[in-house]
């Protein structure tokens, strides 16, 4: 037999078998830094609009903000039971009388009924349950939250006590079950309904019955960005732990050490959990696009698409289920506007989301006081660039695989967990977790009650 001979080609990452009589045969020996939707094609245009759209994020170096979203659940004083959009004095009641505070030309409204408010420095949305969520920055320092956040609660609790209901700070409505919760009247949370129904685990659970505090970060560049990524995707499960506030899952005690990430991480795997190709030296913002581009969308939003409006097409047309499609299958051939960037990146779920911003999303519903705490931790980690500096280098060349396993060993062994090989205790001195504040209960109505 004739012996077979290697050289390389000029393409990066070939090699080229030769053999006497025979063409050469190109062989890939480079794997691809994802294997995600390996035979969806993005649009190359709206891929080049993502990438624009994170270029124009970024901040000044050394002049970093934050933003703070809180999740809070609504339950009834008599019965802790979740408190629903429609209902007498409840969600859709709220919000009317919560409107006088707000600039009436930013009122949402969708479908006949009012869904979200917005004032500079604070907007108020819903989750599908009817979770309130109230979304404050930019912040310049995070003892800026308090101030924000205690003007939106002086002008709702008292509304909130007329009405007869409370606003609670945890990951999972105390009393009721997924099944009790009607969906607010937004056309995306039906057919997020429909389509994370019939996938995965937990989705309805997920939608109607779960609350969260997300941080965001800026960052400066490209590089920053995405090493801020890895870092949070990272460290992200560990503060979850030290900041775990689920005492309920179903109307009992939460089984789960970490019941936001369970559900999150066995959802819908192609659009939560570790960005695919996160941990790999090559990746950067195109991978991230190419990724949330090649996605099947879920949920078209064509209203502010001029192509569509322009056609004449009903409401019902221009707010419809994608649950094949991606985004270039739905918008134009041509540069995506923000709305539409927005309306895509918005369909993925992962630990951490790129905007213009960076969005860590990691935690449970936490009271204000905990918030703070946990965003001047991130403040501490991400900014100060001693500290950014030690976590990137003692996590250097951490892997995709080594994340999943430390997710999974604090899932299975709770307070004896060893994520990255090593116990909870090393990671509150590395991480500086002090003063966590982890006495302030979620339900001020309830002061005893705790996840364990």
């Amino acid at each position: 037999m004739p012996a077979i001979g290697f050289s390389y080609s000029r393409l990066a990452g070939v090699r080229a078998r030769q053999c006497p009589g025979s063409h050469t045969i190109p062989i890939m020996v480079t794997p691809r830094i994802s294997y995600a939707h390996l035979l969806a094609k993005p649009n190359p245009k709206h891929v080049e609009s993502l990438l624009k759209f994170f270029e124009n994020g970024r901040a000044q170096r050394g002049t970093g903000g934050f933003g703070v979203e809180i999740e809070h659940l609504p339950v009834h004083n008599g019965s802790d039971t979740a408190v629903s959009y429609y209902e007498p004095n409840g969600i859709e009641t709220l919000l009317k009388r919560l409107a006088p505070y707000y600039d009436p030309e930013k009122e949402y409204w969708e479908n006949g009924h009012l869904v979200g408010l917005a004032r500079p420095g604070v907007s108020v949305s819903l989750e599908p349950g009817g979770q309130v969520e109230t979304s404050i920055g930019v912040l310049r320092k995070p003892s800026d939250l308090i101030t924000l956040y205690s003007k939106f609660r002086r002008e709702a609790d008292p509304i909130l006590e007329e009405l007869g209901f409370r606003f609670v700070n945890y990951g999972y409505q105390p009393k009721s079950s997924f099944a009790d919760v009607p969906v607010n009247p937004k056309d995306r949370y039906d057919a997020m309904t429909d389509y994370l129904g019939r996938v995965g685990q937990f989705g309805p659970c997920m939608m109607r019955c779960s609350a969260s505090t997300q941080v965001s970060i800026d960052f400066v560049d490209e590089r920053d960005a995405i090493e801020k990524m890895r870092l949070g995707t990272v460290i992200g499960p560990i503060l979850a732990y030290y900041f775990r506030n689920t005492p309920y899952f179903e109307g009992q005690p939460n089984p789960y050490p970490l019941l936001r990430q369970r559900m999150w991480d066995f959802l819908d795997f192609q659009r939560t959990n570790v960005l695919p190709g996160l941990f790999d030296p090559r990746y950067g913002w195109e991978d991230y696009a190419i990724d949330v581009l090649s996605t099947p969308l879920m949920f078209a939003d064509l209203t502010h698409t001029p192509e569509a409006v322009a056609s004449g097409a009903s409401p019902k047309e221009l707010h419809r289920p994608a649950f094949r499609e991606n985004a270039g299958e739905v918008y134009p051939d041509r540069e995506l506007n923000p709305y539409e960037i927005n309306h895509i990146i918005s369909t993925h779920f992962n630990d951490v989301r790129l905007k213009n911003f960076i969005e860590l999303r990691h935690w449970d519903s936490l009271p204000i006081e905990r918030a703070e705490r946990l965003t001047e931790i991130v403040s501490s980690l991400f900014y100060i660039p001693e500290n950014r500096d030690r976590l990137e280098s003692y996590f250097e060349g951490i892997t995709e695989s080594e994340v999943y396993e430390a997710k999974a060993n604090l899932q299975a062994h709770g307070r004896e967990a060893t994520p990255y090989g090593q116990p909870l205790d090393f990671w509150k001195e590395f991480l500086g977790l002090e003063g966590l504040l982890a006495d302030i209960p979620g339900d001020p109505n309830h002061p005893d009650v705790f996840q364990e």
